[in-house]
């Protein structure tokens, strides 16, 4: 984000991306990739654009407190991008789009299985006339299985995935229940692994000279990303259950009520777990043969935890976390939204930073957290306005004319 970092390459310079995807998942990627230098052109339905620009309040607001076309849920996604308004449910918008992809290296989509051979723009058709192009599907259950025409969303899949069964608190105890993640934790997921599938058949390409079809579905995702638990579960044969904060494989590693809140210990090994138990003056505990080793620890859980309970609320947060962390103790509270975006940490990385936008002045974004010291992230553009890239892109890509883009938006082809 700095001056001299503007000056320096970036690792996608040389990849020109176009993005059909709406919403999240698709659009994660495509940011990602944008982030990296690549030129993503955002292709958007006429008047109406992305779903998620209407998904507000809250909305950008311009100079006079009034709403513009953004949501921040749009812009939490979509910036690197030229917005280009086509409609390609009309012939004439298909052949528009079937041009800007034997002009770009990479196409992301995720329509419904086959939701674009009507149009001529799935892989089939536009690999026919673009063979180099790399063109990634995502969906929710994937090209093929019996779920494959059915339609697929963040949070249906992190219940048929198995991260809800094990998100929330146990059964019986109080406000049990299966619970979901807080954010479009699948989506997100599935958009970083299309961005590196994505780079995998570029490089590919680079040695074969050709593109491939990438298959990425959420539902995929979702099961790989049961890590420890889904290898818990085929090792060990016993259904992983929910556990509120504790972990499965490690203890102490949970919350914990302090006198006025709360607290996490990441406690991951003996040795923490020795300087833990020196710092709260209790010593005996690492030579206890119920808590001495983590096997041991794992057995004896409930009364672990009740004794650390009983220590932990005699204190403050804020007295916990000094304390601890003078003993190399791995801890830390549990911060509000608010509290993260004020955090020392955050602000000394640049979590949060600005950029103009034509209507608001300077609105704020998340940054990045890939840095990179040779071609580093950059931050070209804000997220676009619904098609406010149409006229420069198709003049410069295609190269019609004023006239012929004129006769386009008369007939609604573009907006």
């Amino acid at each position: 984000m700095s001056s001299a970092g503007a000056a320096q390459a970036q690792a996608l310079q040389h990849v020109r991306v176009l993005d059909l995807s709406r919403v999240l998942a698709g659009p994660w990627a495509a940011q990602t990739l944008g982030d990296l230098g690549a030129e993503v052109i955002k292709i958007e339905r006429p008047k109406t654009g992305d779903d998620t620009r209407a998904w507000g309040p809250p909305y950008v607001t311009d100079a006079e407190g009034e709403p513009t076309g953004e949501s921040a849920y749009y812009m939490c996604t979509n910036r690197n991008k030229q917005s280009v308004t086509v409609d390609f449910t009309q012939p004439q918008g298909q052949a528009l789009v079937r041009a800007l992809a034997l002009q770009c290296d990479v196409l992301i989509e995720n329509y419904k299985t086959g939701g674009l051979a009507q149009y001529g723009l799935d892989y089939a058709s536009l690999s026919a006339l673009n063979p180099r192009l790399v063109y990634c599907s995502v969906t929710g259950f994937g090209q093929d299985g019996p779920y494959a025409h059915r339609a697929g969303y963040d949070f249906l899949i992190q219940g048929m995935g198995g991260l809800m069964s094990i998100t929330g608190q146990a059964d019986g105890a109080p406000g049990g229940g299966p619970m979901k993640v807080g954010v479009a934790l699948t989506d997100i997921l599935t958009g970083l692994y299309a961005s590196t599938a994505i780079l995998a058949a570029l490089q590919a390409r680079s040695h074969t000279g050709r593109g491939q079809h990438i298959d990425l579905a959420l539902l995929d995702v979702g099961v790989a990303c049961l890590a420890n638990q889904g290898m818990n579960y085929l090792y060990g044969q016993q259904v992983p259950q929910r556990m509120g904060n504790a972990h499965p494989n490690t203890v102490p590693y949970q919350d914990f009520a302090t006198q006025d809140g709360h607290m996490i210990l990441a406690i991951g090994n003996d040795g923490q777990f020795a300087r833990f138990c020196a710092a709260i003056d209790h010593p005996e505990w690492a030579q206890d043969e119920r808590f001495g080793c983590n096997a041991a620890r794992l057995q004896h859980r409930v009364e672990l935890v009740q004794r650390i309970r009983a220590i932990t609320a005699t204190r403050t947060t804020r007295d916990w976390i000094a304390l601890l962390e003078r003993h190399a103790v791995p801890c830390g509270p549990i911060n509000t939204v608010a509290d993260v975006f004020n955090d020392p940490q955050v602000q000394a990385r640049g979590l949060q930073f600005t950029m103009p936008h034509p209507e608001a002045g300077e609105v704020p974004l998340v940054a990045s957290p890939i840095r990179l010291s040779d071609t580093p992230v950059r931050y070209s553009q804000p997220p676009p306005q619904l098609g406010q890239h149409t006229d420069e892109v198709l003049a410069r890509l295609l190269h019609l004319t004023p006239e012929q883009l004129q006769t386009h938006r008369d007939n609604g082809v573009v907006g």
